[in-house]
């Protein structure tokens, strides 16, 4: 067990999180039941002013949600120095393997938790709130997920063993190695690199044309190219636009320029990675909705700003991606 002030805000907040949610899914489910907009009775106007009060305390939990995010990614890679054989993120998370589970649940709540915010941004710019009943029930689907995620989180910090000898991205990411790792620290960099420039070039350009002119098939094209180029960009990081930032062609550790020493340049790249793709596919999500006539006029408002939302995430990163390969010493010397 490795207690620290992050580790420390991490289970305190995500256990504050998870009561918060149990009460307000309680609510839920009550509202999902009852809830009858053409009803004027004294139940229904209790239900209303309920919803206002609910959506509200499950915005605040779930923005907490978001922010958990980025800490636990923070607390890991500062945990290192206490882990023999650990140099950053990866051999921390070598140490108790449950912190992999950990960590990819934190990604699925990322994405789900930014579509019930939206979700719910969009309810409440309509006065009759057509999706009160279908955004209370993705609550009742989310709440589960911020369960696990405490379980899997708390299991992975109280199982940390500082006196236990880890293996780091030495080992992980490897072309000689084996699994999933390796096999894309093996990807061909060229080929991977000109691929993935090619599909930033698709998606750029598919956007820009939505923004430009938007269309139900723009939006849906958006969609799948944004949800593609999430891998995609994945692949390329680990093959070849990491051994460009740490200037040496057997370096793929997609942690290490989350540190100090490398002016922490991980967190922009992947958050600004993270906006490109939820706001490009966001509109599609939401397209069949603007069959609902209250919703058609400010779903259309809000589909353009979340396509502008977009292409400036998309701008951060691949200016970060090429000033990094650009201003590398490896570029010099031929690339990786």
């Amino acid at each position: 067990m490795i207690l620290t002030p992050g580790v420390l805000a991490l289970l305190v907040g995500s256990g504050c999180v998870v009561l918060l949610l149990a009460v307000c899914s309680w609510h839920a489910g009550v509202i999902v039941k009852r809830w009858d907009l053409s009803s004027s009775s004294a139940g229904q106007l209790e239900l209303e002013r309920r919803t206002h009060l609910v959506s509200t305390v499950v915005a605040y939990g779930l923005g907490c949600q978001l922010l958990s995010a980025l800490l636990f990614v923070h607390t890991v890679d500062d945990l290192h120095p206490l882990v023999v054989g650990a140099m950053c993120a990866t051999g921390v998370l070598n140490a108790n393997p449950v912190g992999w589970y950990a960590l990819a649940v934190k990604l699925v709540l990322l994405f789900a938790t930014g579509f019930w915010l939206a979700l719910d941004a969009v309810d409440r710019r309509a006065e009759d709130y057509p999706l009160c009943r279908v955004k209370f029930g993705v609550l009742l689907g989310v709440a589960p997920l911020v369960v696990l995620d405490f379980v899997l989180q708390a299991r992975f910090f109280l199982g940390l063993r500082p006196d236990v000898i880890t293996s780091c991205c030495g080992s992980l990411f490897t072309p000689a190695g084996q699994g999933l790792a390796s096999t894309l620290s093996a990807l061909p960099a060229r080929p991977t690199l000109y691929g993935f420039f090619a599909s930033a070039a698709a998606l750029v350009a598919v956007a820009g044309f939505t923004l430009w002119r938007p269309t139900p098939a723009r939006r849906y094209a958006l969609a799948a190219l944004a949800l593609w180029f999430l891998p995609a960009s994945g692949m390329a990081i680990v093959s070849v636009i990491s051994p460009y930032i740490y200037e040496s062609p057997i370096h793929h550790c997609p942690f290490d320029f989350l540190q100090a020493g490398y002016r922490y340049l991980g967190y922009p790249v992947y958050l600004s990675l993270a906006v490109g793709v939820f706001f490009g596919a966001l509109p599609a999500a939401f397209e069949r909705l603007k069959r609902i006539s209250s919703l058609a006029e400010p779903l259309e408002r809000l589909q353009h700003r979340w396509v502008l939302v977009s292409l400036v995430g998309l701008g951060v990163f691949l200016t970060l991606v090429a000033v990094s390969i650009l201003s590398s010493n490896l570029t010099r010397l031929g690339g990786p």
